[in-house]
């Protein structure tokens, strides 16, 4: 099934793509802001994120690795909202990881505290279930109870949401791959009716066998490879670390899908060697990867 273009509204409040982002769609009520932490004080008269919602707080762990915090803020008597949430956020020194707030709110302020216990919850799973980030979130948060028809209103407010995090470039709610690659022997089709070939690298006399594919954003090393026990002197650093990492790979086999901006990369993950991965990464026919892109 093709799916349907949308019209986006994104407005660069301070000018800047660095700066704060507003984004919506097209006959929606929701709203998405995206606030810098550095930024926050310049919100304070915006009435919208004095409302309920739910926020997003995104930074990077000193690996590397990408995080997020994951709440709600419903409105208080003072008349704050979600905004003054994330200042409390701010002044905490035990949240002093995140260094971008996304926030989903209403222009019609209709967001109560089931709906937004609602949403919270199932963004949290959602992003669990995608596992590109590390949540920071310590509890599961309460689901609540709705009447069906609100479930529906809600489920629809959160597949847009979906579209417009990507927007942000936070792809929180987006596995690296779909669940029918990780079943598949070699050929399947993604969310997006893209046709997608398993690769293997496996060399026989070095004991690594490990299956990955070639996506939009890179290549992947998918969840159960094996690869080779130990790595070079000559192995890039980063890739190094990640190989020694016991929650990317433990007793040589990789824990979780990763990944790499290139299948060289990939393939020296693989092998603990700088390897040419348009050579060594082969599809089921034994076909490498190199000749397959010149056939294409």
């Amino acid at each position: 099934m093709t799916s349907r273009g949308k019209s986006i509204n994104l407005f660069l409040m301070d000018g800047s793509p660095n700066g704060r982002m507003k984004c919506t769609l097209a006959n929606w009520t929701g709203v998405f802001y995206k606030i810098p932490r550095t930024e926050l004080d310049k919100c304070k008269e915006r009435s919208d994120l004095k409302q309920s919602g739910v926020y997003f707080l995104f930074g990077k762990e000193d690996t590397g690795e990408s995080n997020v915090y994951i709440g709600q803020a419903g409105i208080r008597k003072n008349g704050e909202g979600v905004l003054y949430r994330l200042n409390e956020h701010r002044r905490n020194p035990d949240k002093d990881y995140w260094n971008e707030a996304v926030v989903f709110t209403t222009s019609n302020n209709s967001f109560g505290p089931t709906e937004i216990s609602y949403l919270e919850n199932r963004f949290v799973n959602m992003a669990k279930d995608a596992n590109r980030f590390d949540i920071k979130n310590g509890n599961e948060p309460n689901i609540g109870h709705l009447t069906e028809e609100k479930e529906s209103e809600l489920e629809e407010h959160i597949e847009n949401a979906k579209i417009l995090m990507g927007v942000f470039g936070y792809k929180i709610f987006e596995p690296l791959v779909s669940k029918a690659i990780q079943q598949s022997p070699a050929i399947v089709e993604n969310e997006e009716n893209e046709t997608l070939k398993i690769l293997y690298l496996k060399r026989p006399t070095k004991n690594d066998d490990a299956k990955g594919i070639q996506t939009t954003e890179g290549f992947v090393v998918l969840k159960g490879s094996i690869i080779a026990a130990s790595s070079q002197s000559s192995l890039d650093d980063k890739i190094k670390k990640m190989r020694e990492d016991s929650s990317i790979v433990e007793k040589s086999v990789v824990q979780k899908d990763i990944l790499f901006g290139s299948p060289s990369a990939a393939a020296a993950f693989v092998a603990g060697s700088p390897t040419s991965g348009p050579t060594y990464w082969k599809d089921a026919d034994g076909i490498s990867l190199k000749d397959l892109e010149n056939e294409s």
